[in-house]
């Protein structure tokens, strides 16, 4: 077995073993690679390991370098993870040493590994995800039916609020306004609408998008969410203040839910949460069940983890500055930084 670092000449073997292997998720697909090189202009080396030319394991690696936070690596940045998938722990392992020497050729401050399984003492790990997974089934109503009743009568109260669902690409734009201005009131800067734009056009067979308007034809609420062999990834999702308070979230989340259980989907991972926050709370009502996530850490010269998140303190300034600008600078201002924050 060897291990290469991949051209576009891999890409067919690649996409062949992702769409097969039971470890593989959306975030491992190859045409990730491209979007990350052009969106952002990030250098990327995409590992597979090979078995007589067969690939038997791959590890995607994107680098990000910049004045603010640094020369880092990770696997996969701004989704919810990546990491080794191989159709063994060895196999993972020799990715995983491939993925240092990498690391050490950019003289990368740090690479940050995000898995859905833990590899092991070798490599430091965060715990403060996890990801929030309810099993599905063709009928959305045996779904529901495994809820609560407090919760069943919320769902059908807030639909009942004369909210309009609309599914489609054509409604990406409401969407990125929607995402917009619910993370500037979190004080997260966003993305470039034409990052949202080349996932969608790189994968239109995966990729899902839902808008809740209201009554009189604003855009409320929107999910943006991908499906990989039957599961069902939840990557972004928005909601304005109003909204929250007339308990849209209630009708964006079931109507995600409804249209994967009528496609036949298996599962659904509603998307990474901080432990214990507001959004694990909501989540568990929909009957999900917390999966840790591993966010793992090759060091190399350095001692501590790194710090690279919302709940560090020496970002809360900068964090409540931004809540307090116009959305429409946050668009234009915010791109430059989101590019460099895995």
């Amino acid at each position: 077995m060897t291990i290469v670092r991949c051209d576009e000449s891999h890409a067919p073997a690649w996409a062949q073993f992702v769409s097969s292997n039971e470890r593989a998720s959306v975030y491992h697909r190859w045409e990730w690679r491209a979007i990350n090189e052009r969106a952002f202009g990030h250098e990327t080396v995409y590992l597979a390991a090979l078995d007589r030319g067969t690939v038997v394991g791959v590890l995607p690696l994107v680098r990000m370098r910049s004045t603010l936070f640094g020369n880092v690596g990770c696997s996969m940045p701004f989704v919810n993870y990546g990491g080794p998938c191989g159709l063994t722990d060895a196999i993972e392992r020799d990715l995983l040493a491939a993925a240092e020497t990498v690391a050490d050729d950019w003289k990368a401050d740090y690479l940050e590994i995000r898995s859905r399984r833990d590899l092991g003492e070798r490599y430091p790990s965060s715990l403060h995800k996890v990801s929030m997974t309810i099993e599905l089934d063709p009928d959305p109503e045996v779904v529901m039916g495994r809820m609560k009743r407090e919760h069943r009568q919320d769902i059908r109260r807030a639909l009942k609020r004369g909210f309009v669902t609309r599914f489609g690409r054509e409604h990406l734009e409401d969407f990125y306004d929607v995402l917009s201005e619910s993370w500037r009131d979190l004080g997260t800067p966003i993305y470039q609408l034409s990052y949202f734009k080349a996932i969608v056009d790189a994968m239109p067979d995966a990729v899902r998008l839902c808008v809740l308007y209201g009554p009189a034809g604003e855009a409320l609420a929107g999910a943006f969410y991908a499906v990989h062999n039957g599961v069902v990834e939840g990557m972004w999702l928005g909601m304005r203040p109003a909204a929250r308070q007339a308990m849209a979230g209630y009708v964006l989340y079931w109507e995600t839910i409804r249209e994967s259980c009528e496609a036949g989907h298996r599962r659904y991972h509603l998307g990474r949460s901080s432990k214990d926050s507001s959004a694990e709370t909501f989540k568990r009502k929909w009957n999900a069940e917390a999966e840790q996530l591993y966010w793992h850490f090759y060091l190399r010269d350095r001692s501590e983890l790194p710090g690279l998140n919302p709940d560090n303190p020496k970002y809360r300034m900068a964090i409540a500055a931004w809540r307090r600008l116009p959305v429409a600078v946050t668009q234009a201002i915010g791109p430059y930084i989101a590019r460099s924050i895995p």
